[in-house]
C-alpha cells in the first residue's frame, strides 16, 4: 500500500508545468517558454519594487515574444500610472497608510507626485464612467 502513493506521488511530481503564450494562449511546457521584458508603466511587482515599470512577457516563439514587445513599444509609459499602481500596492498591502509622509516612505514617491498619481487616477475613473 505504501509503495503505490509514492509511485502516485512520483507520477505527479514529472509532470511538467504549463506555460501560456501572451499573444496567442498557447498552452506548452514551461521548458519550452521564450521570455523577456518590457517597459510597461501598468506593471508593478508584488514585493520587490526594482521591478515595477517592466513586464514579463512569455512567449511560445521568438517571433512572438517580439510582437508582444512590439506592443509595448508603441504603448506610451505613463509615469502617473505606473505611480498609482505603486500607491494602489501600499494601500492594499502591509499596515494602513494614514498620511501623505507615510504613503510617500511607503512607495518612494514625493507628495506632488502622489497628487499628480491620484489626480490622474481619478481622470481614467471618469472616463471610463463616461463622465
Amino acid at each position: 500500500m505504501w509503495g503505490r502513493r509514492r509511485r502516485k506521488a512520483a507520477r505527479v511530481s514529472a509532470v511538467s508545468r504549463l506555460e501560456l503564450c501572451d499573444l496567442c494562449a498557447a498552452a506548452f511546457p514551461e521548458s519550452e517558454a521564450v521570455t523577456g521584458y518590457a517597459p510597461d508603466s501598468s506593471a508593478t511587482h508584488p514585493t520587490h519594487d526594482r521591478f515595477d515599470g517592466t513586464r514579463r512577457l512569455t512567449a511560445c516563439c521568438e517571433a512572438h515574444l517580439e510582437a508582444l514587445r512590439e506592443t509595448y513599444r508603441r504603448r506610451p509609459f505613463v509615469e502617473e500610472e505606473l505611480w498609482a499602481a505603486k500607491i494602489t500596492r501600499a494601500l492594499t498591502s502591509g499596515p494602513p497608510v494614514l498620511t501623505l509622509e507615510q504613503l510617500g516612505c511607503r512607495t518612494g514617491l514625493h507628495e506632488p507626485d502622489i497628487r499628480r498619481a491620484v489626480a490622474w487616477h481619478n481622470e481614467r475613473l471618469r472616463r471610463c464612467r463616461g463622465s
